[in-house]
């Protein structure tokens, strides 16, 4: 693996546990609250930094709190996911392409799931 690999798979852990964090909690949090409830050694700048990265992406929300910020989820993990799933089509021109391969390739728990949900016809959230 190279560094950039390994940078980035790092980088991306430490987001997911950021996230994590978040959306465990019961409001917004400043970096050195974040800091503190990953329970690991990371230096506050590098909470900082990942909050921020995060938030310039839009994963995140933020609010003035003393002289910096505290951060919030825009979204719950499943609506991430579903944000992601729609910038991922929308990296292709030939959505019907990659729609046929994704659904090809669904478990027939999931394939039957999807089915349901598109009967359902148009819905605001679901669980």
């Amino acid at each position: 693996m190279s560094g950039a690999d390994k940078e980035r798979r790092l980088a991306g852990e430490l987001e997911s546990g950021v996230l994590a964090v978040l959306w465990a909690a019961d409001a917004p949090l400043t970096p050195g609250q974040v800091q503190q409830a990953l329970g690991a050694s990371l230096a506050r700048t590098t909470v900082t930094t990942i909050l921020t990265r995060l938030h310039g992406k839009g994963t995140l929300v933020r609010a003035r709190s003393g002289r910096g910020y505290a951060y919030a989820p825009a979204q719950d993990a499943p609506g991430l996911t579903a944000r992601r799933m729609h910038s991922e089509l929308a990296k292709d021109e030939d959505r019907g392409a990659v729609l046929a391969r994704f659904v090809s390739q669904l478990s027939d728990e999931d394939e039957q799931l999807l089915r349901s949900l598109l009967d359902e016809g148009p819905a605001g959230d679901r669980p």
